[in-house]
């Protein structure tokens, strides 16, 4: 592990009677506020004070230690990414399908955090003190399309909060078995892991699950299907796959949630499609630190498009 880094804090004058921890967080934006809280409680600050809730007279000097972030646990592994944007905060990038967003039993290593972690070599700033990039929201092994990851606490934090605050614009492009015989529609319904089979979710009551919302509208007829694209205003796991299978149409090719019919199955082994057809086509947000609105959208990876030009009516 490396040294510490000194960083030497001056506090204006409006910084009167405001937290410390809130003070610090507005003078040095490159630290989120819950980090400086650990900071200040571990003794990190000169002259020394350890409640983050202590009020600041303002025109006052801070010197602050902060640690060289902790190396992940995880392996850096040279695995190809297909990056959109990136500064020195964030980054968007496009998924392909197949490849996992974070180690767990059975995929400990060639995921998407691997992957990063060779590319971010060097200039993660440590979310929570630890140099690791900052996985804000998943998408499904085999589902491809945008994502964004944090690569500072400052970013981890303020995607987060939109994230919770459901500010953030993901729609999905999805090829879906039936035709929807209405040209739009809303799923409002919770969701939570399924009594039956732990590995599936499912719709359920109010009490038990989380409320999940998914806006979907038809975008081509085709062949025994239809392309829909899906806005989510929850994030839950599996939403579009559980709530289009749930309204009678679910996604050709899921595997756990599917229902594609003799003919539509025959073609998509035939294509060799073996993936639920859905990809996380627009994704938009506020840059958590320079503020500005950032939109990016992916078209049908080639899978995808090659089995929507077979279902063409």
């Amino acid at each position: 592990m490396g040294e510490n880094s000194t960083i030497d804090i001056r506090l204006e004058s409006g910084h009167a009677g405001w937290r410390l921890d809130r003070a610090l967080a507005d003078a040095v934006p490159t630290l989120s506020r819950e980090r400086l809280k650990a900071l200040i409680r571990a003794g990190a600050l000169e002259p020394a004070v350890r409640d983050p809730a202590t009020k600041v007279r303002g025109d006052e000097a801070f010197q602050l230690q902060v640690p060289e972030p902790e190396p992940a646990h995880n392996e850096a592994q040279d695995i190809p990414l297909k990056i959109e944007f990136e500064d020195e905060h964030l980054l968007v990038l496009d998924k392909d399908a197949g490849l996992v967003v974070h180690p767990a039993a059975g995929n400990a290593d060639g995921t998407l955090v691997n992957a990063l972690l060779h590319h971010c070599a060097g200039q993660l700033s440590g979310i929570g003190g630890v140099a690791r990039p900052g996985i804000v929201h998943r998408i499904d092994k085999d589902t491809s399309g945008l994502l964004v990851v944090a690569k500072t606490d400052v970013a981890h934090e303020g995607l987060a909060k939109q994230f919770a605050a459901h500010s953030i614009d993901r729609r999905y492009l999805a090829i879906v078995s039936g035709v929807p015989k209405i040209a739009q529609g809303t799923v409002d319904a919770p969701l939570a892991r399924s009594t039956t089979n732990r590995k599936k979710i499912a719709v359920t009551t109010p009490g038990r699950g989380k409320r999940a919302v998914t806006h979907w509208k038809r975008i081509e007829l085709l062949r025994d299907s239809a392309l829909v694209e899906c806005a989510l205003e929850t994030g839950r796991t599996h939403q579009v796959r559980v709530h289009m299978a749930s309204i009678g149409h679910p996604l050709l090719g899921d595997p756990v949630y599917g229902g594609s019919g003799k003919a539509n199955r025959d073609l998509l082994k035939s294509l060799n499609f073996e993936r639920q057809a859905l990809h996380a086509a627009t994704l938009g947000f506020t840059h958590p630190v320079t503020k500005l609105r950032l939109s990016f959208h992916s078209g049908m990876p080639a899978d995808m498009q090659e089995l929507f030009t077979a279902l063409m009516v």
